[in-house]
């Protein structure tokens, strides 16, 4: 595969000093090129979070249930991790123009079908479907940076990127909560036509017309295709559902783990014995792209974990809305605005792992700082682990990129970065399941051990239930029994409040052991040579 996911060679021309003792001058139209492939990879990560953060008032628009209406992100989801490995094959065959414009297109016209949507079946179609195109838009930006730019401005095309990709999360609640609470739930799909139409004009203008080479279909690895088709798909819906169904309690579950399982495996024995495979697995053997997997998978893990157990925890403990959560969430990414474009200059300096170790380190301080909460904690006491989590992420991604495909052959750029997004998305969904499994089981552990302490035996127990009574008979309820009931019923809500609490607390603890071993990864990663780099290019 030839035409590459730019994970591998962005970060490795970033890595590599410059060789050319001149930069040839670049024509405006290329840089409206980089420029509107990026604006719509911000599109397409803005609009994961944007409606996440929405999903309640969604839910009860279309007439779903909680359960129902979680397929509306997941079948998004599925999509997406399907198409990231076949996108560098596919812009092969159809050209990058023209698989870039109909996916920039068929993602706009998606949008406004999703807002129109009437009910679930219909959304959870629409939003499959608009996650197969828009899953595009993210790696095709990153090929047009490296295949358009020349070495040395490939730093600035990556840096535009970057603060796409980093800034979209954080800043994605915020637009949506903001959205959906003064207009309405339809305008969160609506705000990427604006900037849509913006994007497709300068596409249209900037990129040049290649034949297509549809032969290549025939010449197509379709048996792992369809293998990892079908393998992630139902990965990932067991990832996405296992914790609601009681995972291997749920045939549904069990069913589906069988499929993965078969479909996963069928695919490593196809990949590793067809004449010319999707992806290149052997490249897991080399030391540095090996580890640097594992610590991405990790590093995944503990992206999205932070992402979603922050807004669970505002909503569920602090009781805010969709726009407060937006708010505490949005310091994630403003201090990456500053920091993302130093970084290709702290590579040029210092070694590209102590750049990650160090950005690791942080990471998962931020979330250590996050396992003796309170009650009372909430905004004001969020505000520096996420600026501390800011710094940390700002400092990984680039390096760990640069420092794992180093040394990767132009022939086998495509494989490495298709595994390389692939995983890092895949931790994501891991990450996500595992925190909703250890937060249900940790609640129930801190539950049973807090009711053991809230005893009739206990006079500070018989204590608080009779102020409770008092209060409930001095507040309208005039049967004492009754009162005595609701006080009970309180306690009860207080235990489980405080329970979930120390549950949450015990998930931040996880994330930053995850990212403790990622560190651990990136401590037996080798120094890239010079010479890998400009190889790999």
């Amino acid at each position: 595969m030839s035409t590459l996911q730019p994970t591998t060679n962005a970060a490795l021309a970033i890595s590599a000093p410059a060789a050319e003792p001149a930069t040839p001058s670049i024509p405006a139209r290329t840089w409206i090129a980089v420029i509107g492939a990026t604006l719509g990879a911000f599109m397409a990560v803005l609009n994961i979070q944007i409606v996440n953060a929405s999903l309640a008032d969604i839910q009860g628009a279309i007439g779903a249930g909680i359960d129902d209406g979680d397929w509306i992100s997941t079948s998004y989801l599925i999509a997406e991790i399907v198409v990231i490995p076949l996108s560098g094959w596919l812009a092969q065959v159809f050209s990058i123009r023209i698989y870039l414009l109909t996916n920039a297109v068929l993602f706009l016209a998606l949008s406004v079908a999703c807002a129109l949507a009437q009910d679930l079946p219909q959304m959870i179609v629409l939003r499959a479907v608009q996650g197969f195109t828009g899953g595009v838009l993210i790696p095709m930006a990153f090929t047009l940076i490296i295949t358009l730019l020349p070495r040395a401005k490939q730093p600035v095309g990556l840096a535009l990127f970057a603060l796409s990709a980093t800034f979209a999360p954080a800043i994605g609640p915020t637009i949506g909560g903001y959205l959906t609470e003064n207009f309405g739930w339809q305008y969160i799909f609506y705000v990427n036509l604006v900037p849509g139409a913006i994007m497709v004009g300068m596409l249209w203008y900037a990129l040049d017309a290649r034949p297509m080479k549809l032969s290549l279909l025939h010449e197509g690895d379709w048996a792992g295709i369809i293998t990892m088709a079908i393998g992630l798909s139902t990965l990932q819906t067991v990832l996405e559902e296992g914790n609601k169904d009681d995972w291997f309690g749920s045939p549904f579950i069990v069913k589906l783990s069988v499929i993965a399982a078969v479909a996963l495996t069928a695919f490593l024995v196809i990949e590793l014995t067809v004449r010319k495979p999707l992806l290149n697995l052997r490249l897991l053997a080399r030391r540095n792209f090996g580890f640097g997997m594992l610590a991405n998978f990790l590093l995944g893990i503990a992206l999205y974990g932070s992402v979603f157990i922050l807004p669970q925890y505002l909503s569920r403990i602090q009781g805010y809305n969709a726009e407060q959560i937006g708010m505490v969430l949005a310091w994630t990414g403003l201090p990456q605005l500053v920091l993302i474009p130093l970084v290709p200059r702290l590579m040029q300096r210092f070694d590209a792992r102590i750049i990650i170790g160090v950005g690791l380190a942080l990471f998962a301080g931020s979330n250590f700082m996050n396992i003796d909460m309170t009650s009372d904690y909430a905004a004001d006491q969020l505000l520096w682990p996420n600026i501390v989590c800011a710094v940390g992420q700002a400092l990984v991604l680039a390096p760990l990129s640069a420092v794992a495909t180093a040394g990767i052959e132009a022939e086998n750029a495509g494989s490495a970065s298709g595994l390389f997004n692939m995983m890092r998305n895949l931790g994501g969904a891991v990450g996500i399941a595992l925190l909703q499994t250890a937060l249900t089981k940790r609640e129930q552990y801190h539950s049973n051990v807090l009711m053991q302490s809230v005893s009739l035996f206990e006079q500070a127990t018989r204590t608080r239930l009779e102020q409770l009574t008092q209060y409930f008979t001095n507040h309208g309820v005039p049967d004492r029994a009754d009162a005595a009931h609701r006080a009970y019923v309180a306690i009860g809500h207080i235990v489980q409040k405080q329970a979930y609490i120390l549950a949450f607390s015990d998930t931040f603890y996880l994330l930053g052991m995850a990212l403790i071993v990622a560190l651990m990864a990136v401590l037996v990663l080798k120094k890239p040579g010079h010479g890998s780099a400009a190889g790999a290019h």
